[in-house]
C-alpha cells in the first residue's frame, strides 16, 4: 500500500499480517478515530486513546466478549469467563485466579518451567536446523500450563491442539463463533471429575476447593462449571500467547544479530529484550470493547451500541510515547500495552514474561548465531493474535 491509495483496514486480510505498521502508522497519523463500514466496527490506535479505553470499563465493556467475532455474534457467554465480564463480578472472581498468579508464586515455578525448556530443547541440541515452534514455541508452554491444571502428560498436545484449532481462521478469515460457545470447556470436565477423588497441588484443585465470598455476599465454593472456565481461560490464554512470544524472539533475534550477540554475552540484559519484543511485536495486535455509551476520541464520537478495536500493536508504535519507535532496541526501557491496562491487565503477564526469558536464556546457551529460512516460514492465521505457525532455524553456531 503507497501513500496513495485509500486507507482500508480489514483485520481478516492475511496479506496485511504480514507487515501491519506501514498501516497502523497511516491510521494513527490520517485516521486516529478509525472506521470500518464493511465489518461494522471503529478503531483507535494512538497510545493515549488505547491506554484510557482499556482502562474504562464503565465506557467499553467487556461482558460481551473482547473478540470483534464474540462482540458481534451476540452468543451467550459462561458465567464467570472473568475476561468477559466488568467489575464488580470481574473483580471477584479475578481476586480468586490472582491468589495462583501472584508474581511471588509464578517465581517460585521457574525451576520446572526451566526443566521443561531444556527438555523441548534437547532433541535440537547440536542440529543445524529445527523448526523453533515446534521445538519450543508449541512445547514448553504446553507443558507449563498442563503442570498448572494437572493435566496428565500424555493428554497435553491434545489440549493445546484444541486451542489452536479454536483461534485458527485459516481458509475462512474471521473465527467461527457457535451458538452456546462452550470454548473448549468440555475437555476439562473429566479431570475435575477425576480430580475431585484425587486431589493434588494444581492449580484446579485448588480452584475446586477455594473458599470466596461472590458478587451476592455469599461464602461458598466454585461450582463444577465454574471450575470448567477457569481452566478453560487460563489454558486457552497460557498455551497461545506465549507460544508467539518465543516465536517473536526466534526472528527478532535472526533480523537483528548484533542485539542478539549482545543478549549472548550478557544474559542480564535478556528481562528488558522480553519486553521490547512484547512492545515490537505484540503477540495480541487488538483488543476489542463494547461501547456502552458514546464516546469521544479526537473530537469524533463513538456511538453507544458499536464494537471498537484498541489497537496495541499501533499504541506501541506511536511516535508520540516512544522515541524512534520502529527500530528495534533492547536498551529501550518501555512501558507497552501489550498486557493491557486497568481492570483487565494480563493476569499472566508474570508467568509469560518468566518462560519468555526463561526461552531465551536456553536458547542462547546452546545456539549462538542463527538465521531464518523466510521462505518457508509460516505466520500463523488467526484474529486475535499473530506470530509464527512455523519458524525454521538455520543455525550458524552451536554452543556444545
Amino acid at each position: 500500500m503507497n501513500a496513495a491509495d485509500e486507507l482500508y483496514w480489514d483485520p481478516y486480510d492475511h496479506s496485511f499480517v504480514v507487515d501491519p505498521y506501514p498501516l497502523f502508522n497511516r491510521m494513527r497519523e490520517e485516521s486516529p478515530v478509525y472506521r470500518n463500514e464493511r465489518y461494522d466496527f471503529y478503531a483507535v490506535t494512538r497510545f493515549a486513546h488505547v491506554q484510557r479505553g482499556l482502562a474504562d470499563w464503565r465506557t467499553f465493556s467487556s461482558a460481551r466478549g473482547d473478540i470483534l467475532e464474540l462482540i458481534q455474534s451476540g452468543v451467550e457467554l459462561p458465567p464467570g469467563t472473568l475476561i468477559f465480564e466488568d467489575p464488580p463480578v470481574h473483580d471477584v472472581h479475578r481476586r480468586l485466579l490472582a491468589r495462583v498468579f501472584t508474581p511471588r508464586r509464578i517465581a517460585t515455578l521457574e525451576p520446572q518451567v526451566r526443566a521443561f525448556c531444556r527438555r523441548a530443547l534437547e532433541p535440537v541440541t547440536g542440529a543445524d536446523r529445527f523448526d523453533l515452534v515446534e521445538a519450543v514455541g508449541a512445547e514448553m508452554p504446553m507443558r507449563v500450563i498442563g503442570m498448572l491444571l494437572g493435566i496428565p502428560e500424555a493428554d497435553q498436545p491434545a489440549f493445546r491442539d484444541r486451542t489452536d484449532s479454536a483461534l485458527s481462521t485459516e481458509g475462512r478469515g474471521r473465527m467461527e463463533v457457535r451458538e452456546k460457545e462452550d470454548f473448549g470447556a468440555e475437555q476439562f470436565r473429566d479431570y475435575i471429575q477425576w480430580r475431585k477423588e484425587h486431589p493434588s497441588d494444581d492449580l484446579m484443585t485448588e480452584l475446586m476447593n477455594a473458599e470466596f465470598e461472590d458478587e451476592n455476599g455469599v461464602r461458598r465454593t466454585l461450582t463444577d462449571e465454574e471450575v470448567l472456565t477457569y481452566c478453560t481461560v487460563v489454558a486457552g490464554a497460557g498455551n497461545e500467547t506465549t507460544g508467539r512470544l518465543i516465536g517473536w524472539f526466534g526472528a527478532l533475534m535472526a533480523r537483528y544479530p548484533e542485539q542478539r550477540r549482545q543478549l549472548a554475552a550478557d544474559p542480564s540484559l535478556i528481562p528488558g529484550a522480553i519486553e521490547e519484543i512484547l512492545r515490537f511485536e505484540p503477540t495480541g495486535p487488538f483488543t476489542a470493547r463494547y461501547v456502552v455509551q458514546d464516546a469521544e476520541f479526537h473530537g469524533r464520537t463513538v456511538p453507544a451500541g458499536s464494537a471498537i478495536l484498541f489497537v496495541q500493536a499501533a499504541a506501541n508504535r506511536d511516535p508520540r510515547r516512544f522515541p524512534d519507535p520502529d527500530r528495534f532496541d533492547i536498551h529501550r526501557v518501555t512501558q507497552h500495552m501489550t498486557f493491557g491496562v486497568g481492570a483487565h491487565y494480563c493476569l499472566g503477564a508474570a508467568l509469560a514474561r518468566l518462560e519468555g526469558r526463561v526461552a531465551a536464556e536456553e536458547i542462547l546457551k546452546r545456539f549462538t548465531d542463527w538465521d531464518v529460512d523466510w521462505n518457508a516460514a509460516e505466520l500463523a492465521q488467526t484474529s486475535t493474535v499473530r506470530g509464527w505457525k512455523t519458524l525454521p532455524l538455520v543455525v550458524e553456531g552451536t554452543r556444545r
